[in-house]
């Protein structure tokens, strides 16, 4: 058993409690210090200032106790404001948008990942997102996580509320904008909150040459 996922549980709610959390999770679908990770319009996923991209097949654990939901103001590429609040908690309330805000507040919704696989395991980042494919993401992932609490429960069998997931992609063809992706979070395994076996290594072929670097996109 190693500590690959490890989220701190101090001042959080009860692992019974959080099915009931995640299923009011409900979005209009029509931490300091951590990187930004999110899917570009070319259908890459990318993190950072530098915006990395992610590994392909790496592993991602998802806090299940850290999704937020609350309103995020745009300017010309930057944020004018954002409020934000734990999903067990009421939207927060809104004045004014900034005069700068091209469309006002929008809703948001946002969790925390954790990298456990590959060369950027151990990375902390925040995943938000305000277009309707990235909420129904996130809510589809939600309603996965309290399915599964539920049955463990149920069944009487040891508490994992934890995804591991793929960051994966889909799209469609929109008749004005041309091909769209949206993400998709595909679960490959459950672990505790407290820490996880690490993922069973597969023996890589011998490379004639260095494999290339990852790719630093402009954003």
């Amino acid at each position: 058993m190693s500590n690959l996922v490890a989220f701190a549980s101090a001042g959080l709610p009860t692992v019974q409690s959080l099915t009931t959390a995640l299923e009011s999770l409900q979005v209009d679908v029509g931490p300091v210090g951590t990187a930004i990770i999110k899917m570009d319009k070319t259908g890459h996923w990318v993190f950072g200032a530098d915006q990395t991209e992610v590994e392909d097949d790496s592993l991602w654990a998802i806090n299940p106790f850290s999704f937020t939901h609350g309103y995020i103001a745009w300017g010309d590429g930057e944020v004018l404001g954002e409020k934000m609040v734990p999903m067990q908690s009421p939207l927060p309330e809104l004045d004014a948008a900034p005069p700068q805000a091209k469309r006002g507040w929008e809703t948001q919704i946002g969790m925390s990942v954790k990298c456990i696989s590959g060369e950027d395991q151990g990375l902390d980042a925040r995943y938000s997102v305000t277009s309707v494919g990235g909420k129904r993401a996130i809510v589809t992932l939600a309603t996965a996580i309290a399915a599964e609490v539920k049955r463990q429960e149920k069944e009487n069998l040891p508490s994992k509320p934890v995804p591991v997931v793929k960051l994966k992609k889909e799209h469609y063809q929109h008749k004005s904008y041309g091909r769209i992706f949206t993400p998709v979070f595909e679960i490959v395994n459950w672990v505790s909150l407290d820490g996880a076996a690490e993922p069973a290594a597969e023996e890589a072929p011998v490379a004639e040459e260095a494999a290339p670097q990852r790719r630093r996109r402009s954003v």
